[in-house]
């Protein structure tokens, strides 16, 4: 069993639950399925920080009650509500609903008494024992505040009116008519002075006084560079966060931008973007922490976490350095940060509630103390990921196979300087690029196979010296053009045994051509049999002392190719009176040079096939 750890800006994250099993094992399965179970990698390997922490299909809320005892979620399907005792790790009760859950605040220090807003324009109000009472609300609702001195639930939605719920009592109370034209997003309550602040659908954030119930400030976001979305001419505010010390309050637009003001002043101190696009989610200041194990430059720093549908981001509130990311499998629909610890949940679109734990962001909770050596014994060993079912396909090669289009889908994996894309979906794309695969598939196949063939072949091999392996394979070809050239001559002689010489050695006497040509080769081939015979020239291919280095300067002006001695000699005749041509040409012709002979390239290259390279030259 190990623990999957990430480890981005020199901060480890680790995933303590939720993290490789995106399905939970349902009820009704049978006793044999779930034996066989016993042979799943990722379902033996998992690790349950809570018993039971999840839901069916997903879940959409999640907060710790102020204790700090216990925990309380809300998912679906069917709707429901879970409470988990933290003391005995493990779900307390859950409790099924009418409706989905849109939002809820826990009103006690503990889970019994909290109240919920349901999709369906309703509020209900749950104790210990049940649901104590029901009510409706004349709009849809997007957000939940409490006022604690007044005993006022504050309800916001689709409209321009905030809906005030007093509980003390029983009834509602005159609402609050905002200057949003559209519907009041989120309502949140300054937790030093008791302001009210509401995020409206027109990008505005308007504060108000609990004590007059009239606004007293507005504050107008603007964010260089975003696109304004579809519908309205700006940003909308999606998240609101107040910290604790009264001045500093965190803002989330919808075009994903988290934006940090002092209420004194109207212009930010710090812009964040999550670069993704999408809504801000929730807004959290996290304050340091005493006994986090803090190893980079922003120790004691307050830090800001921000959290979108696609990324958790940790950030410092004074420079806006990263901090750390934590990017889960699934969508995110809600994160709680556990107080005093380094412990976060979030509910995302998956049957388990991601558990994630940094310790540089803080210990563990009293209630799970062991975490922290757990993580160390448990982390996975840093090693390679191999990807079975996926082919790695550069930009270029995925253009010619024409699926440039589906770059920035999920089907894509970015990584390095190419793409991970199924393999399958790589290999449909190849046969309807290529369909004449199979048959160039076949072809090489037969070429293969000929050539297994022939080298099958029976042949009269010749091993070649260590030592001037180049000088003793010229040798070797020009005593195979004399053979050829005696073949030839009987061939004559006999014309019937002519037809059964082979086709390369006829080759090669052709090359010789007349009776001068033949005494060149007599004679190179007398030479060459003299240098491989005779004991006094052993020392040439067997001590390397002996080596011929033929990429020397001095080497290749001595024995220059035959197309520069050639060439030389024209220019030489050309100079030179024509008295004495026919002496010169008989004195050319003595002349016999064994390493540049005519025949020495090609041919050497021809007949290669029956030598072989490593082995003793001399018996």
């Amino acid at each position: 069993m190990v623990l999957t750890a990430t480890n981005t800006n020199n901060v480890k994250v680790y995933t303590v639950s939720g993290s490789t099993l995106s399905r939970k094992l349902p009820d009704w399965l049978a006793k044999r399925k779930r034996r066989e179970l016993q042979k799943d990698v990722e379902w033996t390997t998992r690790l349950e920080l809570i018993q039971d922490f999840g839901f069916p299909e997903a879940a959409l809320r999640i907060k710790t009650t102020p204790d700090g005892q216990y925990c309380m979620a809300t998912g679906v399907y069917k709707p429901q509500i879970r409470v988990y005792d933290f003391s005995n790790v493990s779900m307390k009760f859950e409790r099924h609903t009418n409706a989905e859950n849109v939002n809820f605040l826990v009103l006690s220090d503990d889970w019994t008494k909290s109240v919920h807003l349901q999709n369906d324009r309703t509020v209900e109000f749950h104790n210990e024992g049940q649901m104590h009472f029901r009510l409706r609300v004349p709009r849809f609702g997007r957000g939940l505040a409490y006022h604690s001195p007044s005993c006022d639930v504050l309800v916001c939605g689709a409209s321009s009116e905030v809906y005030r719920i007093n509980i003390e009592q029983g009834r509602f109370m005159a609402p609050m008519h905002t200057h949003s034209t559209k519907g009041v997003n989120v309502a949140e309550v300054n937790p030093a002075h008791l302001l009210y602040g509401f995020g409206t659908e027109d990008g505005a954030v308007e504060f108000w006084d609990p004590r007059a119930r009239n606004r007293i400030g507005v504050l107008e976001p603007y964010v260089s560079g975003a696109m304004p979305q579809s519908g309205s001419g700006g940003f909308e505010i999606s998240a609101l966060s107040f910290r604790n010390d009264g001045l500093g309050v965190a803002v989330g637009t919808s075009s994903g931008h988290a934006l940090l003001y002092d209420l004194r002043q109207a212009r930010p101190w710090q812009i964040k973007d999550q670069q993704y696009g999408l809504p801000i989610k929730n807004l959290a200041w996290v304050e340091p922490v005493v006994g986090g194990t803090f190893d980079n430059d922003m120790a004691g720093e307050a830090k800001v976490m921000s959290a979108d549908s696609r990324v958790i981001k940790l950030w410092s509130a004074q420079s806006g350095k990263p901090f750390t990311s934590i990017e889960p499998e699934h969508a995110i629909n809600d994160v709680c940060m556990v107080s005093g610890s380094g412990l976060l949940f979030a509910a995302g679109e998956s049957s388990e509630i991601m558990s994630y734990f940094v310790p540089q962001l803080g210990p563990a909770p009293k209630w799970v103390h062991f975490l922290e050596n757990l993580t160390e014994e448990m982390e996975q060993a840093p090693q390679q990921s191999i990807y079975d079912d996926y082919k790695f396909v550069a930009r270029k090669e995925l253009e010619s196979l024409g699926l440039a289009h589906l770059i920035g889908s999920p089907v894509l994996k970015p990584y390095m300087h190419g793409f991970f894309v199924d393999l399958r979906l790589y290999e449909r794309a190849k046969a309807i690029a290529n369909p004449f695969a199979y048959e160039e598939h076949r072809l090489r196949r037969v070429q293969e196979k000929l050539a297994k063939a022939r080298e099958s072949r029976i042949r009269a091999t010749t091993k070649l010296p260590k030592v001037n392996r180049a000088l003793a394979q010229r040798l070797l070809q020009m005593q195979r053009i004399d053979k050829a050239q005696q073949k030839q001559k009987k061939a004559i002689e006999t014309a019937n045994a002519a037809e059964s010489e082979g086709e390369e050695e006829e080759e090669e006497v052709k090359q010789l051509g007349g009776g001068r040509q033949r005494k060149k080769a007599a004679a190179a081939a007398a030479m060459a049999t003299a240098v491989l015979e005779d004991s006094r020239f052993k020392d040439v291919f067997t001590n390397p002392e002996f080596e011929v280095d033929e990429e020397a300067d001095e080497f290749k002006q001595l024995h220059a190719m035959p197309t520069q001695r050639r060439a030389q000699k024209q220019e030489q005749k050309q100079q030179q009176k024509p008295r004495r041509r026919g002496a010169d040409d008989s004195s050319d012709d003595d002349e016999v040079d064994i390493r540049n002979h005519s025949g020495t390239t090609a041919a050497l290259e021809n007949d290669s096939d029956g030598i072989e390279s490593d082995g003793e030259f001399f018996a």
